[in-house]
């Protein structure tokens, strides 16, 4: 051997998957296809049912692919000046309703997340009861009319301002984090108040989206408190608007009235569903990285 002669080191190999778990992987792989497939396709034929012409929608021939790409139930939505005054609606009262809810839920579930709290049982019991008993539909709507709300964005923010299911998963997580970084906080002089906003949300961002995602979603979605507190048409939201739409365009499909609408008839829950859902669909890869690290952290503690 000659002097600077370079000895490559012997080569490790890492640890050889076994047979058991290559199976597995290939499982596991044909499973998630699958699973993809079958949540995927319903949304990709509402879209081509949504761009397709009403006969073919009849017809059955509508898969993932538009059949005689016929636009009439966008035109006919978006050609309405009261389509974009509800949507416009729509996003004022999930901006709203989405704040509000965050605040009061993140409030009530750090103070619920301290045992030394006086009466503390008795606060996570009225939380509890209203997860299995409600009022009921009348008892609700007179006590919407009575306190002056009807006809207001506080009929639809109020009444829905704390989900017991996400005041019990932020309680979860706030009780998972270390009591020690609390008390050091108030060694150095912090109040509750400087604790919560200085020491406890910034931690907190990861639930804080997850539970931003679940309001602005479920309060996307709602109608049902619109259509029941709101008379004037201008106020009502979006989702509101096209069963509206939906429900006269049936009634002219049964009458023959319209033919822009009987046409369209066919195609305007296809194109309800997608217009609903395009904003969500638009704002959820920002939060997606928060969300399963943010359901974790709330449901597990250790």
């Amino acid at each position: 051997m000659t002097l600077g002669t370079k000895i490559d080191a012997p080569k490790t190999r890492g640890p050889v998957d076994s047979r058991g778990y290559r199976i597995f992987r290939v499982v596991n792989t044909v499973v998630l296809i699958g699973v993809v497939v079958v949540t995927l396709y319903p949304f990709l034929n509402i879209v081509a049912r949504s761009l397709s012409e009403e006969a073919y929608i009849i017809a059955g021939e509508v898969t993932v692919v538009p059949r005689g790409f016929d636009l009439t139930a966008y035109k006919l939505l978006m050609s309405d000046a009261m389509f974009w005054t509800n949507y416009r609606n729509t996003v004022v009262y999930t901006v709203v309703a989405t704040l509000i809810s965050i605040v009061l839920t993140t409030c009530y579930a750090y103070v619920l997340s301290k045992p030394q709290l006086k009466g503390r049982p008795f606060l996570i019991g009225v939380a509890l009861f209203t997860m299995f008993f409600s009022g009921g539909l009348i008892p609700n709507y007179v006590l919407v009319t009575s306190l002056g709300m009807k006809n207001t964005i506080w009929a639809v923010v109020i009444p829905n301002a704390i989900s017991v299911f996400n005041l019990l998963v932020m309680k979860a997580f706030f009780e998972s984090l270390p009591s020690e970084l609390e008390e050091a906080a108030a060694v150095d002089g912090l109040n509750t108040y400087g604790i919560l906003l200085r020491i406890v949300l910034p931690l907190s961002k990861a639930i804080i989206a997850t539970m931003v995602l679940f309001y602005a979603v479920s309060f996307w979605n709602s109608w049902f408190a619109a259509f029941l507190y709101m008379d004037r048409q201008d106020l009502l939201p979006v989702t509101v608007y096209l069963r509206n739409l939906i429900a006269g365009a049936t009634s002219a499909e049964s009458a023959a009235a319209d033919a822009d609408k009987v046409q369209a008839a066919a195609t305007l829950q296809a194109v309800t569903i997608v217009l609903t859902t395009l904003p969500i669909l638009a704002v959820y890869p920002f939060v997606q990285r928060y969300f399963v690290r943010g359901v974790m952290l709330g449901a597990v503690k250790g």
